[in-house]
């Protein structure tokens, strides 16, 4: 296996090519591998925080991860309330959420929630409304909409990658924790791994709706240069919709840095492993998640993905009991559990514009490159 060194210089080169070819203004890369005792590990990184002239990356920048939210805040705190025996995968979403639910989607549960097998569209501009309300009355407004929204197939008949059913998530864990999502990522999830300060909600109000002062003085790398907001955005989440919710919500909001994540997905290969342990959660609950297909034939586990067999972001020598997951900014992780490798790619790929669409072909030669250097 070669050293540290060899697989840096080749990262290196990567992250500078896409900064040169406009892939993103800066990246940060965090890379792990071998079992504990031989681990080695190594983070890289390059470009700019929002292009020329503005803060270099390092190790200490903060990205938006957008969809990692579905993952690492959403699904481990809903392994906690499974821990607690607050919820059980088989519930169905009468029983997880107060209220009336409409007939037909009394049948969808939480598990089809969490495999994006719950029938419900991928996506919705509701925050073009939600901004016009007042902020303690849109979360109310978003439970109707969702709630209103035609099935697009059955419960449990095939995945359809859904936001609105991550922002029923949110809901449910905020209902059946009494803390609300930021609160239980911090406290349950991340607290106990010395990780609440590297990985985190940045939320626009805290609960007396006052500007959150949380966190000031860190560095982020800016996203989009928003429309609609009038404003680059920088330490804001990017989410149309978790924006309009206030920064925390069950499909985005989650910020970090890239050793951060690092610890974090390494922590969660070593308790699929079993040579680690959560205080919140069960390992073979964790195994759950990771390995279960919510649909025959489909990638997706319980929020966790797994390589599709064909144009896997992850490349082409990911194992299949590999997970990870994509971010709209441009952010992912990937761990081969085979490998014993974990490898977190950080990017801003959205700035200036969501329109830049360069990072689909980065991501595979990326990961590509980072196993063909270690292992062949």
């Amino acid at each position: 296996m070669p050293d540290s060194e060899q697989l840096r210089k080749k990262i290196v080169a990567l992250l500078s090519g896409g900064v040169r070819e406009g892939v993103f203004s800066g990246a940060a890369a965090a890379v792990a591998w071998g079992a504990p005792g031989e681990r080695q590990e190594l983070d890289v990184t390059a470009g700019a925080t929002a292009g020329s002239g503005s803060p270099p990356i390092d190790t200490r920048t903060c990205f938006d991860l957008a969809s990692l939210t579905k993952p690492l805040a959403t699904g481990l705190t809903i392994l906690c309330l499974i821990n607690d025996g607050a919820l059980a995968l088989e519930t169905p979403l009468p029983f997880l959420l107060s209220g009336d639910v409409p007939a037909d989607k009394q049948g969808i549960t939480l598990r089809h929630l969490l495999g994006h097998a719950s029938g419900l569209p991928a996506h919705r501009p509701y925050f073009e409304s939600l901004v016009k309300m007042p902020a303690d009355e849109r979360w109310a407004a978003l439970r109707r909409w969702i709630l209103a929204e035609p099935l697009l197939s059955a419960p449990g008949g095939r995945t359809l990658y859904s936001d609105l059913g991550f922002l029923l998530l949110g809901m449910i864990v905020a209902e059946r924790s009494g803390r609300g999502l930021a609160r239980m990522a911090a406290e349950r999830v991340l607290r106990p791994l010395g990780l609440e300060e590297e990985i985190f909600f940045q939320p626009l109000w805290e609960e007396e709706k006052e500007p959150s002062t949380r966190l000031r003085g860190r560095v982020f790398a800016a996203t989009e240069r928003c429309p609609w907001r009038g404003r680059l955005l920088s330490g804001e989440v990017h989410d149309d919709n978790a924006h309009a919710l206030g920064g925390v919500a069950g499909h985005a909001g989650l910020f970090g840095t890239a050793g951060g994540m690092l610890a974090l997905v390494r922590h969660l290969l070593d308790v699929r492993q079993g040579r680690a342990v959560h205080p919140g959660y069960r390992p073979e609950d964790l195994r759950v998640f990771l390995s279960t297909r919510s649909v025959q034939g489909s990638s997706w586990g319980l929020a966790f993905d797994t390589p599709s067999p064909v144009g896997s972001s992850a490349g082409r020598h990911f194992s299949e009991t590999s997970f990870g997951h994509l971010g709209f900014t441009g952010t992912s992780f990937w761990v081969d559990p085979e490998k014993e490798l974990a490898v977190v790619l950080l990017t801003n790929r959205v700035h200036p514009t969501r329109d830049n669409g360069r990072i689909k072909a980065f991501r595979p030669l990326f990961h590509n490159a980072v196993v063909e250097t270690l292992f062949f």
